[in-house]
């Protein structure tokens, strides 16, 4: 157990169940390794789907309290008038100016919270003016900094609409800037984004971990003769779909000059249909979101992480490294983490670096199965949920609401 059990209020601009996501994996696993340490917790979600009784069943048993209040669609009147007009950035705009929501929360500030926890300055907007308004502090959470995704988000919108988008990256920094100015207490997920985090906002922040549930991941045993290249991500998130584009159009190809043979599967939510058309190669196995990840790693040879931009820790890089699958990775896609190059993964930036090193992990079993062993070491020894929510006490022990 932690600290004596706190009341929290928790709030999230989207569903943690199903999870589908690194981020919505991060809030079920905190929310669960919090309620088992004993805090009563009432989450307040914003969702564009409904609860159903799966929803229902995951969450519930967490939970005092599970509120859910529709998001309106993306193409409403309301978010286009505000996309265009509004100083918050265009995330901030899609998940505010919630009438519902801040009704609801603003209901919910009449009872007593020890903690008052938002995650996201993107979905801020609909709680701004009760908290300033009340004078309650609250911690808030950034799971990247966004402001610095601009070159994923924004790299493929047509030239005529690259004003829009610096735009944007310029109202999202400010967006960053005031609520960071506003919370009692800053949380990041790794070293590098603290810094960042503290850069803009002129005061330190806290750094609660990513972990990963490594007793799920145990039994994985990798397969080095299926030469099969595995890449998971939601592609939702815009360096992830940079990261498929750039393997399946750079890196694959020269994969292939030397092992034709190899296969790259593709798993994850919300797998975009016109990639099938784009990338017709047989070889390029499009399996989408899939219900149970140890099976397709252990179908696998190894892990691919060519993420150029992003920030935060990857939970799909470290459930790879929990399962004890080499990996072949950018060094964005092992931030955070605390990898080393030929110890627990092979590093490489370049398409040709990265596709050596793939041919390099496939032809030597002996190499792929050391890489494969520090990871599952490092993960053991540094990365689990319950030392995540330790550290998430540290920071409610720093600041609790005022009471109503």
């Amino acid at each position: 157990m932690g600290l004596t059990t706190m009341r929290v209020l928790w709030t999230l601009p989207y569903l943690p169940w199903p999870i589908t996501s690194g981020g919505k994996a991060r809030q079920y696993h905190l929310l669960r390794r919090m309620a088992a340490r004993g805090h009563a917790i009432t989450l307040l979600v914003q969702s564009k789907t409904p609860a159903d009784e799966a929803v229902q069943q995951a969450l519930q048993p967490l939970l005092e309290r599970l509120i859910v209040v529709p998001r309106r669609s993306l193409r409403s009147p309301r978010t286009l008038w505000h996309a265009a007009t509004s100083s918050a950035p265009l995330l901030a705009s899609v998940n505010g100016f919630a009438p519902a929501l801040s009704q609801q929360f603003d209901a919910l500030l009449n009872e007593h919270w020890d903690v008052i926890q938002i995650e996201h300055s993107y979905g801020f907007q609909p709680f701004a003016d009760s908290l300033a308004r009340r004078g309650q502090p609250f911690i808030l959470t950034e799971h990247n900094v966004e402001s610095e995704l601009g070159a994923a988000t924004y790299g493929k919108w047509p030239a005529v609409l690259r004003p829009l988008a610096h735009y944007d990256q310029w109202r999202a920094r400010r967006w960053e800037q005031r609520v960071m100015s506003r919370a009692a207490a800053i949380v990041a997920v790794t070293e590098s984004d603290a810094r960042m985090l503290g850069a803009i906002s002129g005061r330190p922040a806290h750094v609660v971990n990513n972990g990963v549930d490594t007793r799920g991941f145990a039994q994985v045993q990798p397969d080095p003769l299926a030469l099969a290249i595995l890449f998971v991500g939601n592609y939702e998130y815009a360096p992830n779909v940079d990261a498929v584009e750039w393997a399946a159009a750079e890196i694959m190809p020269l994969v292939w000059r030397q092992r034709p043979q190899a296969r790259f599967l593709v798993c994850g939510h919300a797998l975009p249909d016109s990639w099938r058309q784009r990338f017709p190669d047989p070889r390029i196995e499009w399996r989408g979101y899939v219900d149970h990840l140890p099976t397709v790693q252990s179908q696998s040879t190894v892990f691919i992480a060519p993420l150029r931009f992003g920030g935060g820790s990857k939970l799909k890089v470290l459930e790879a490294l929990a399962a004890g699958l080499p990996i072949v990775s950018t060094q964005e896609g092992l931030s955070g983490l605390g990898a080393q190059d030929g110890v627990h993964a092979r590093v490489a930036n370049t398409a040709a670096d990265m596709a050596q090193a793939l041919v390099e992990v496939m032809d030597d079993p002996a190499l792929a199965a050391r890489l494969g062993q520090s990871a599952r070491e490092l993960v053991n020894q540094r990365f689990d949920w319950d030392a995540a929510a330790a550290q998430l006490e540290a920071v409610y022990q720093t600041v609790q609401a005022v009471p109503a």
